[in-house]
């Protein structure tokens, strides 16, 4: 917590950007599972009121960064292999779902966003940029389900969003995941154009397993 600063941003209310910090500081590692969240300490530290930084707490136990501890108060979330899989079931089901619906809608202006996302994302890479990774990522995925073009599938997803983040993070973490991940994007892609359903599934699920397998590692290591 010695390196705890607050990353101002003028268009945000002071609790998202009190929120966004404990979050970058969670996800990077600067605030470790099991560290406490003391209201008061954190308000000193960053220089704010004891209010954003609860209502910043209150969102990082909706994304599952953080939980409350009866008598002990808040504190950073453990990851564990159940909460990821519950999670990811849930992930694998409806992004196949929307690649599948994808794969018959998509247009030409759409997959042109999804190679250029995929250079994006190397840049990124070589830039060792985690934000910029994990953000070309999210749109990656976001942009097939708006292709599915179906708004109640696209609002489901984006409510999981948050939950799988924490996973999404730790898996680019490391560098030896960036090839295959770029080249599972290319395959989903591929198999986009050709509007082969079969194929774009068996990628999709290729591409998300993958990841379960190498976060689940990660949180076994840290166990």
């Amino acid at each position: 917590m010695d390196e705890l600063e607050l990353n101002t941003n003028a268009y945000l209310p002071l609790r998202d950007v009190v929120f966004h910090t404990l979050r970058e500081a969670i996800l990077k590692g600067d605030l470790k599972p099991g560290e406490r969240l003391m209201e008061l300490q954190l308000a000193a530290k960053l220089g704010v009121s004891r209010t954003p930084i609860r209502e910043a707490i209150r969102m990082l136990e909706q994304e599952g960064l953080a939980v409350t501890i009866p008598r002990k108060g808040a504190q950073v979330a453990a990851m564990t292999e159940k909460d990821m899989e519950d999670v990811l079931q849930i992930r694998e089901a409806l992004e196949i779902l929307a690649a599948q619906l994808a794969c018959k809608k998509i247009t030409g202006a759409q997959l042109a966003a999804l190679e250029d996302n995929v250079a994006q994302f190397k840049a990124a890479a070589k830039a060792s940029d985690l934000k910029w990774m994990a953000q070309a990522d999210i749109d990656f995925h976001d942009m097939i389900y708006q292709a599915a073009a179906n708004p109640k599938l696209v609002l489901m997803l984006n409510n999981l969003r948050e939950q799988v983040y924490r996973y999404r993070v730790e898996y680019i973490k490391d560098d030896k995941n960036h090839p295959r991940l770029i080249e599972e994007h290319r395959q989903i892609i591929l198999g986009l154009k050709r509007r082969e359903k079969d194929y774009v599934t068996e990628m999709m699920k290729r591409h998300l397993v993958n990841q379960e397998i190498a976060v689940k590692d990660i949180i076994r290591a840290q166990e």
